[in-house]
């Protein structure tokens, strides 16, 4: 059952502006219209790695 979950856990992470329900890109292919599981809106907002960047001025 864990290798199901890890095969449709691929792509970057999606949030419903809505309910707040995150979803890989990847379960949102399997439907017609990309659509939130939970309430059906439409719109999400692409969820951004916690990790920090630091680049050295010169």
């Amino acid at each position: 059952m864990e290798m199901e979950e890890e095969k449709t856990r691929t792509g970057p992470l999606y949030e419903c502006v809505r309910c707040g329900k995150k979803v890989y890109l990847s379960e949102l292919e399997r439907y017609i219209s990309f659509r939130c599981p939970e309430c059906g809106y439409r719109i999400f907002k692409k969820v951004r790695p916690s990790i920090v960047k630091r680049v050295k001025a010169r």
